[in-house]
C-alpha cells in the first residue's frame, strides 16, 4: 500500500475507530443484513394487520403485544444477562427471532393469517427483543472497549437506520407486484436474513469480556443495587425519564403510519397498490432522516451530546405537531424525515449518555432500566394511542401527544439544565 493509501486508511480508522476491530466489523455486518430484512417485517406488518381489519386500535393491540415482554422481562433480564455469555444470548435470542418470522411467512403465504396470529407473533418477537437488545447493547463494550464505544454505538444506529431507508424500500415491489401474497414473501426474507448475523455471531470473540456477576449473589439485591444507582445519579434518572414519556405516547405514535398512509392521505383515485406505496415511502423518508442522522454521529461524534439530545426531542415533537396541521404527502414525507433525524438522535445520544456514565458492572441492570422505560411502558401507550386514533382520528392524536411530550420534556430540561451542557 502506497503512503496515499496509508494516510486514507488511518484518517479512516481515526474517525471509525470501532471499524478498526475485526470483531465488531464481522458482527456490525452481519447485523446489517439482519436488520434490513427486520425493517422489512416491520413495514409490512402493520400494513398487513391493518388491510386485514380496517382498524386502527388493532394496530395499538399489536404494539401492545409486542411491547409487553418489555414491560415484564427487562428488569429482570438486565440481571440475567450479566450473569450470563452476552453473545451466547445474543445468539439464541436471533435463533428464536428467526423462527418467529419463518412462522409469519408460512401463516401469510398459506393465507391463513388472523390479527390474532399477527399479536401472538409479535409478543414472542419482543420477548426475544426484550433479552437480546440488552445483551447486545452491553456486548458491544466487550468487543470494542470504552474509548471506542460512542462511535460503536454511532455506527450500530448507522446501519439500524439505512436498513430504515433500505428495508422498507424494497417491500414496495412485493405488495405493488404480488399483492395476494407479498407480505408472506417479505416475512419470508427477513427470516433468511437471520441467519447471515446468527452466523456472523460464532466467528467473533469477546477481547474486552467483563467478569459475570457473581451467581451466588442474590438477584433482588443485584437489581436493587441497580435501582439504587439509578436514584443517586441524577443525569442517568432524568434521561430514563425523558425517554419513558418518548416510548409512552412519542414512539407509540409511528404504529399509525398505515393509518396516515390510508386514510389521511387518502387521494380519489387510490388503489391498494397506491396506498402500499406511500405506506412504504412514509417509512423510507423516517429511515432517510434517521440515518442522516446516524451518519452525522458516526462521522463527528460531537462532544455536546446534550444540546444535541435537546434538538432532536424538539424536531421530533416539532413533527408530531406538523403531521396534525397538513394533507399534503409530498409535505408529510418531510415531516417525517425530520421527525426521523430528530428521533434518532435523541436516542442515540441518551444511550450514549448513559452506556459512558455507567460503571462496567452495573451496565446491564441500568440498561434493562432504560430499555424498560422506553419500550416497557410502550404497551399501553400503545394501546392509549391506538384508542385516541380510532376515537378522535391521527392529527388530533398527533396534536395531543406532541403537546404532553413538549410539556414534560421540557420541564425536565428547565430543571436540569446540566443534562443540556453535558460533554464528553
Amino acid at each position: 500500500m502506497n503512503n496515499f493509501g496509508l494516510t486514507v486508511l488511518q484518517q479512516f480508522t481515526r474517525r471509525y475507530p470501532a471499524l478498526s476491530n475485526r470483531n465488531f466489523l464481522i458482527f456490525w455486518i452481519g447485523q446489517f443484513v439482519s436488520l434490513i430484512g427486520t425493517w422489512m417485517q416491520s413495514t409490512t406488518q402493520p400494513y398487513l394487520a391493518y388491510r386485514l381489519s380496517g382498524k386502527p386500535f388493532d394496530l395499538g393491540l399489536i404494539g401492545f403485544m409486542g411491547a409487553l415482554p418489555t414491560l415484564i422481562l427487562a428488569l429482570p433480564g438486565g440481571v440475567l444477562v450479566e450473569r450470563l455469555d452476552k453473545r451466547k444470548v445474543v445468539i439464541v435470542m436471533q435463533f428464536v427471532m428467526m423462527l418467529q418470522a419463518f412462522f409469519l411467512a408460512f401463516l401469510a403465504l398459506t393465507g391463513l393469517i388472523q390479527i390474532w396470529h399477527i399479536a401472538a407473533l409479535a409478543f414472542i418477537l419482543g420477548t426475544a427483543n426484550a433479552i437480546e437488545i440488552t445483551a447486545r447493547q452491553a456486548m458491544l463494550i466487550e468487543l470494542v472497549g470504552k474509548e471506542s464505544l460512542p462511535n460503536a454505538i454511532a455506527l450500530q444506529s448507522t446501519i439500524f437506520n439505512a436498513a430504515r431507508v433500505i428495508g422498507p424500500s424494497l417491500v414496495a415491489p412485493f405488495l405493488i407486484l404480488i399483492q395476494e401474497s407479498g407480505e408472506g414473501w417479505a416475512f419470508l426474507v427477513n427470516g433468511i436474513s437471520y441467519l447471515v448475523i446468527i452466523i456472523s455471531l460464532f466467528f467473533i470473540s469477546t477481547p474486552f469480556k467483563t467478569e459475570l456477576a457473581e451467581k451466588t449473589r442474590n438477584w433482588i439485591s443485584e437489581f436493587m443495587e441497580g435501582q439504587a444507582y439509578i436514584r443517586q445519579t441524577r443525569l442517568v434518572a432524568m434521561l430514563i425519564l425523558m425517554a419513558s414519556v418518548m416510548g409512552f405516547l412519542g414512539f407509540p405514535l409511528m404504529q399509525q403510519i398505515p393509518v396516515i398512509a390510508r386514510d389521511v392521505l387518502a387521494q380519489p383515485a387510490d388503489t391498494e397498490a397506491s396506498s402500499a406505496a406511500r405506506n412504504s415511502a412514509i417509512f423510507t423518508a423516517q429511515g432517510i432522516g434517521a440515518l442522516i442522522a446516524a451518519l452525522s454521529l458516526a462521522s463527528f461524534n460531537p462532544p455536546h451530546k446534550g444540546r444535541l439530545l435537546a434538538t432532536g426531542q424538539g424536531l421530533f415533537i416539532i413533527g408530531l405537531f406538523a403531521i396534525a396541521l397538513t394533507r399534503s404527502v409530498p409535505i408529510v414525507l418531510l415531516l417525517f424525515i425530520v421527525i426521523g433525524w430528530g428521533s434518532i438522535t435523541a436516542l442515540a445520544n441518551m444511550n450514549t449518555m448513559i452506556q459512558l456514565e455507567v460503571p462496567d458492572k452495573l451496565r446491564g441492570r441500568v440498561f434493562s432500566t432504560y430499555l424498560w422505560g422506553l419500550q416497557g411502558i410502550a404497551p399501553f401507550g400503545s394501546l392509549l394511542v391506538g384508542w385516541m386514533a380510532q376515537t378522535w382520528g391521527v392529527p388530533k392524536t398527533a396534536l395531543a401527544c406532541g403537546v404532553i411530550c413538549m410539556v414534560v420534556i421540557s420541564s425536565i430540561h428547565i430543571a436540569n439544565p446540566e443534562i443540556r451542557d453535558k460533554v464528553f
